[in-house]
C-alpha cells in the first residue's frame, strides 16, 4: 500500500484565502476614504461649526445654529431651493421628451443616419462653459438672434433675455436643453436597439397600431433606462453650476440662483465656510432622500 505524504511547501495557512479578497480591495476601500468620506465628514464637521475667515474671533463650534438658520432667518435658501426644484423639474422633463423622440428618429433607418446620429450627439461633448459662451453671443442685444428678429419686427432692438426677469429663466432653460437633451437620446437609442424586432413583427401582425407597440412594447422596455437617467439628471442639473454661472451668475435679483450657486456665493464670495458647509450637508440630505424615494416608488429593476 502506497503511502503519500503531502508537500509541506503546498500547504496553505488556514487565514491567508481568507484574507486574500479583502487585500485586493484594501487600494480601492482606502481611496473611496480619501477620496469621499474625508470630504464628507469634513463638510459636516464644518457645517456645526462658525468658521468665516473675515471674522475670525466669532469662529468656533456652534453645534445646530447654522441649520436653524438656513430653515428660519434665511429667506434666500428658501427662494433658492424652490428654483432648484423648479428648475430640475421643467429640465428634466423636456430633455426626457426631447431626447426620447431623438432616439426613436435616429434609431429607424434612412439615408444619413450616421451623421444625424453625430450631430444629435455633438452637443454633450461641448462643456458647460463653452455652451454658455455660443449662447451668450445668441442672446447678445447686438450682434445676436435678437438683433435679426427685430430687423424682421418680430422683436425690439435692445432685447436681452438674460437681464429680463421675465425671459431669463426660459433663455437659461433653452441653453441647457441644447447640452442635455443628447444625454437622453444616447441612453435611450442604446436600450432600443436591445428591443427585438420580432416583437414589433407579431404586434403588426396582430393589428397593432404605431401607437399600441410604442406604448405595449417600447416603453415596457424602456423603463428602467428612463428612471435611471432621469436620476442622473436631476442630481446633474440640481448640482448645476457652471452654466448658470457662467450664463446669469445667478441674477437678474437672484432669479436664476440656484441652491449649489448659493453655496457658492457664501463660502467662496463671502468667505462664510460653516454656513456654506451647512447648506451643503442640507443639500446632500435633499438628494439622498429624493433618490431613495424616487427609486423605491419607481420600482427600479422590478419585473413589468
Amino acid at each position: 500500500m502506497a503511502i503519500t505524504t503531502a508537500n509541506p511547501r503546498r500547504r496553505r495557512r488556514p487565514g491567508r484565502t481568507a484574507r486574500t479578497p479583502y487585500l485586493l480591495i484594501a487600494p480601492a476601500v482606502v481611496a473611496m476614504l480619501g477620496f469621499l468620506v474625508y470630504p464628507m465628514a469634513s463638510v459636516l464637521y464644518y457645517s456645526l461649526q462658525n468658521y468665516n475667515v473675515t471674522k475670525p474671533w466669532d469662529n468656533g463650534f456652534a453645534g445646530l445654529d447654522n441649520f436653524r438658520r438656513l430653515l428660519f432667518e434665511d429667506p434666500l435658501f428658501w427662494q433658492s431651493l424652490g428654483f432648484s426644484l423648479q428648475w430640475v423639474g421643467v429640465e428634466v422633463f423636456l430633455q426626457l421628451i426631447f431626447g426620447l423622440v431623438l432616439a426613436l428618429i435616429v434609431n429607424e433607418s434612412f439615408i444619413g443616419r450616421g451623421l444625424s446620429r453625430a450631430l444629435v450627439f455633438s452637443p454633450w461633448a461641448v462643456s458647460g462653459v463653452l455652451t454658455t459662451g455660443i449662447w451668450v453671443l445668441l442672446y447678445n442685444p447686438t450682434t445676436g438672434v435678437s438683433r435679426y428678429l427685430a430687423d424682421l419686427g418680430i422683436m425690439q432692438y435692445g432685447f436681452a433675455p438674460l437681464a429680463n426677469p421675465d425671459t431669463v429663466f426660459w433663455a437659461a432653460v433653452l441653453a441647457e436643453l441644447w447640452r442635455g437633451v443628447p444625454f437622453f437620446a444616447i441612453l435611450l437609442l442604446a436600450d432600443l436597439q436591445s428591443i427585438s424586432k420580432e416583437l414589433y413583427e407579431a404586434a403588426s401582425v396582430d393589428g397593432a397600431s404605431r401607437w399600441r407597440r410604442f406604448f405595449h412594447i417600447t416603453l415596457p422596455h424602456l423603463k428602467d433606462a428612463i428612471i435611471l437617467s432621469t436620476l442622473l439628471r436631476c442630481v446633474w442639473e440640481f448640482n448645476n453650476v457652471d452654466l448658470l454661472y457662467t450664463l446669469t451668475g445667478g441674477g437678474p435679483a437672484h432669479a436664476t440662483t440656484t441652491l449649489p450657486l448659493y453655496v457658492a456665493a457664501k463660502a467662496v464670495q463671502s468667505h462664510d465656510f460653516g454656513y456654506g458647509a451647512a447648506l451643503t450637508t442640507a443639500a446632500f440630505l435633499i438628494l439622498t432622500f429624493f433618490s431613495i424615494a424616487y427609486l423605491r416608488l419607481s420600482k427600479f429593476g422590478a419585473k413589468a
